[in-house]
């Protein structure tokens, strides 16, 4: 199971449950250097892939505990923040951001950014989702990555999702962004920025 979408459910079922979301089972994290990042003020910075995100004000960190429920050496969960604690049960959408990395020998054949979205367009529309736009290419700054669309209503809401894809050093790099409005998801794309050569971090717009 592509472990963006993976967490997706277990994070969108903390906060709106009107969608009737699974709970993952409990693991032992196993620490490994791809998963090696710092938080520095209000941004989050990862080395071993390259890019950084400025978390927004007044979000909460549930990485920790993201990583306890699904951790291994081919899965991490990299950054999962939330506009509001997912623990409070309040109904409606709860904006949130999941960054992880799953190691691309999880999936035999898989060669391009594009090809992870056949088994994480198979799931998100299980749950509900419609795909609002197949995979497309999308440039963060100077880099570009492959980026589908969906969306889901539900109790008077409407959830949308936006999922960008790197292959990194063996690894399929996720970025899953969660909104009550498209305008929101972008906005929240907006925040995640690549290091060039030159060590100059540049970001979507």
């Amino acid at each position: 199971m592509c472990i963006s979408l993976g967490l997706l459910l277990l994070t969108t079922g903390a906060f709106a449950r009107s969608f009737g979301l699974p709970q993952a089972p409990a693991a032992h994290p196993t620490p490994s250097s791809p998963a090696q990042s710092d938080l520095h003020e209000t941004v989050f910075h990862n080395q071993a892939f390259g890019f950084s995100f400025k978390i927004p004000f007044g979000w909460v960190d549930r990485t920790q505990s993201m990583q306890e429920g699904t951790q291994s050496e081919k899965s991490k969960v990299l950054l999962s923040i939330f506009e509001r604690p997912p623990e409070a049960g309040e109904s409606g959408v709860n904006s949130a951001v999941v960054i992880a990395a799953e190691a691309v020998s999880s999936y035999p054949g898989l060669k391009t950014a594009t090809d992870y979205f056949g088994p994480l367009t198979e799931l998100t529309t299980s749950k509900g989702f419609k795909v609002a736009e197949e995979p497309y290419p999308f440039d963060v700054g100077t880099k570009q990555l492959t980026r589908s669309d969906f969306s889901k209503g539900s109790g008077g809401h409407t959830m949308y999702q936006a999922t960008l894809v790197t292959l990194v050093k063996g690894y399929a790099v996720s970025f899953t962004f969660l909104g009550e409005t498209k305008d929101e998801v972008d906005t929240l794309v907006d925040r995640l920025a690549f290091v060039t050569a030159g060590n100059t971090r540049v970001h979507s717009k």
